[in-house]
């Protein structure tokens, strides 16, 4: 994944990216123990209720900033387009791989989404 993120200047972004998508994992698997046999779900329980609250600001603001390198990752690649057409870039792979770099930004953006709507579906099957 070095690779991936040492490609222009946003491996801060793609980074924050996959700490997104562990705490989604994790999050993930909080509500897979809840779902457990009685005994250890209503253990789990006690402790998960306490947990979430504290990182829930963090979450949001983890969502805000990864989605803000993801934003700053394509108007970069769009203006190196666009400066490229205009021939003020000569470096054809230069644009070649910000585009790129975009575009695996924009996926890992997608499969977080993916993974947080079905998050959300889960919670709302939930019986009460």
């Amino acid at each position: 994944m070095s690779g991936i993120g040492g490609i222009g200047g946003g491996a801060g972004g793609i980074q924050q990216i996959m700490a997104l998508r562990q705490q989604i994992m994790d999050r993930s698997q909080l509500l897979q123990q809840l779902h457990g046999p009685q005994g250890a779900g209503q253990a789990g329980a006690a402790q998960g209720t306490a947990a979430p609250q504290g990182p829930a600001q963090g979450f949001a603001d983890t969502l805000k900033s990864a989605l803000d390198g993801v934003n700053a990752v394509q108007a970069k690649a769009e203006g190196l387009g666009e400066a490229y057409q205009r021939g003020e870039v000569t470096d054809v792979a230069k644009v070649m791989l910000a585009r790129q770099e975009a575009g695996v930004a924009f996926e890992a953006t997608l499969q977080v989404r993916n993974k947080l709507l079905s998050a959300y579906q889960d919670i709302m099957r939930l019986g009460v």
